[in-house]
């Protein structure tokens, strides 16, 4: 049977407000908001990743996992990775154990699902958790993996904490995060390409144009190649690198925890 662990979402009185979206709203309300938009899209997220890619998340996963090395006494914590996708990666090239965490306990199911229909049964533990307070030990995993979804944790720096926390040192951190074009004469396309076909993909694929709105403005609020790179090392880890892929549209971020 694959593991699967329900945790308790953590929940804070903060009155602090973060984005949500192009909108303002306080810490407490994100989260939910968050895991609305992803309990709603988790049957059809897989399918809008290749249709808002046009497939070349793919490719982008792909790097990810080139730089990740896994091997077979590698652990892995795979944060907001619900529908198994750099988790299956992962054990296909030789990784070994796996936590998933993700926010919204549909996405979670849609994972597990698959797993079981790839028939892998063995190594990965399915967990509804907040990507700020993870339920691992201390120095308990050799890589941290998120693939598209700091952008949605309400307090990004915690997230960042929560990751050094929980690398062994020596312990790899990599983010693969959609992030700003590095080529500015093709704003104006990729603007008309975010607010204009994303959101009635989502509409017509996913019956939710709505969330698709969100995604598209959740990027343009997420911080820059450089800024995001600094803040990963205020949150203690070292020797970050950045790597554009597609001219920005997505990023990758690893750092080291020494």
């Amino acid at each position: 049977m694959v593991p699967f662990m329900t945790g308790q979402k953590h929940k804070n009185s903060d009155p602090e407000t973060v984005s949500f979206g192009f909108r303002d709203v306080n810490v407490e309300e994100k989260a939910d908001l968050v895991s609305e938009v992803f309990s709603s899209v988790a049957g059809k997220y897989d399918l809008m990743n290749d249709l808002m890619s046009l497939g070349i998340h793919r490719l982008w996963k792909s790097a990810m996992l080139d730089w990740l090395a896994p091997k077979l006494d590698m652990t892995l914590v795979d944060v907001g990775g619900g529908t198994g996708d750099i988790t299956f990666r992962w054990r296909e090239r030789g990784g070994g154990e796996v936590t998933v965490v993700d926010y919204s306990e549909d996405m979670i199911t849609v994972g597990r699902d698959r797993a079981i229909n790839k028939g892998m049964l063995d190594g990965i533990t399915w967990t509804v958790g907040n990507a700020e307070q993870l339920a691992l030990p201390d120095n308990s995993v050799d890589a941290y993996a998120s693939a598209f979804c700091l952008r949605n944790v309400a307090r990004l720096d915690k997230a960042l904490s929560e990751a050094r926390r929980v690398l062994r040192p020596g312990g790899r951190f990599l983010c693969l995060e959609f992030s700003h074009l590095a080529l500015p004469a093709f704003e104006q396309a990729y603007d008309a390409w975010s607010f204009k076909v994303l959101p009635a993909l989502g509409a017509r694929f996913a019956g939710d144009k709505e969330s698709y709105v969100y995604l598209a403005e959740s990027i343009r609020r997420f911080p820059s190649q450089q800024v995001f790179a600094d803040m990963i090392a205020d949150a203690g880890l070292e020797q970050v690198k950045v790597r554009n892929l597609s001219g920005g549209i997505a990023a990758l971020h690893s750092a080291w925890r020494l």
